[in-house]
């Protein structure tokens, strides 16, 4: 099951959405609470936060059991998501940005952007992740051609990507061995010479755990809308597509985690490098 709150989003929909302020963040902060003791559904996770070094600024990332609630809604720079659960179905175009094609959730582009030069590092906070959902952590980008708040990529092919994180030589994951390690923070750096313009930033992390067989791989993807500046003129010209960069015979989609001692292969093209 893809998405283990979508009952709970009923619930709160019925219940929740028309009490004052108050009642409403209680209501909503117990019964999440009671679905994770219950339930082991927050045995997922998103990210909360996102800090970039320059021009310096910390940004909430889209809280899927509080923001659809509020009103008027919170202004992010990350799109929508349904919730903490994952993508399975890697031919949906729910693992692009996230989304539950099942329960009738499609994501969509965020009101805003964050700036952030070129060559600066991102730091990406994750809510606590699971010890058994081991994986990579990959991040890819997209430049927009129009309006970033405006423009969903679609299934074109437009994204390269830029940093990823797998099995070290000596057996620690990216998640969760590395992102525990790190008290929950994921860094990458944005190209320092990639040109000016806007751009998606898809980071996400593959939990293996069950990857022994297709469907298996569970992607938990997120869509962070920037503004990138600088005076670079690098641009990569090869790209892929989401749905598309990875299908059932992508070598580290199929994978048992628990009995495979060699190197790990990182799903998806190679990063891009002539930015840097």
């Amino acid at each position: 099951m893809n998405r283990s709150f979508q009952h709970y989003k009923s619930f709160q929909t019925s219940k929740v959405k028309k009490q004052p302020a108050p009642v409403m963040f209680s209501r909503v902060a117990f019964f999440v609470s009671l679905l994770c003791t219950v339930t082991h559904v927050c045995a997922h996770g998103f990210v909360q936060e996102i800090d970039i070094d320059s021009p310096a600024s910390k940004n909430s990332g889209y809280q899927p059991y509080i923001d659809p609630y509020l009103n008027p809604a919170p202004q992010r720079i990350v799109r929508k998501i349904p919730g903490n659960g994952p993508v399975t179905d890697l031919s949906l175009i729910d693992v692009q940005c996230n989304g539950y094609t099942d329960g009738g959730f499609t994501t969509a582009p965020a009101p805003i952007f964050a700036t952030v030069a070129a060559g600066s590092q991102v730091h990406l906070n994750w809510t606590a992740w699971p010890d058994s959902h081991m994986g990579p952590m990959i991040t890819y980008m997209a430049r927009a051609p129009s309006d970033i708040t405006k423009w969903s990529p679609g299934t074109s092919a437009v994204w390269f990507k830029v940093a990823e994180s797998g099995k070290t030589s000596d057996g620690k994951w990216a998640a969760t061995d590395l992102l525990t390690a790190s008290n929950s923070i994921y860094s990458f750096s944005i190209p320092k010479n990639l040109k000016a313009g806007q751009y998606i930033i898809r980071h996400e992390i593959i939990a293996l755990h069950a990857a022994y067989t297709y469907p298996g791989a569970q992607v938990y993807p997120s869509c962070i809308q920037v503004q990138v500046t600088g005076s670079g003129t690098a641009l990569p010209t090869s790209f892929v597509s989401f749905p598309g960069a990875y299908t059932a015979s992508t070598p580290g989609i199929v994978y048992d985690a628990y009995t495979n001692t060699s190197a790990y292969p990182i799903p998806g093209p190679a990063v891009w490098t002539g930015g840097n």
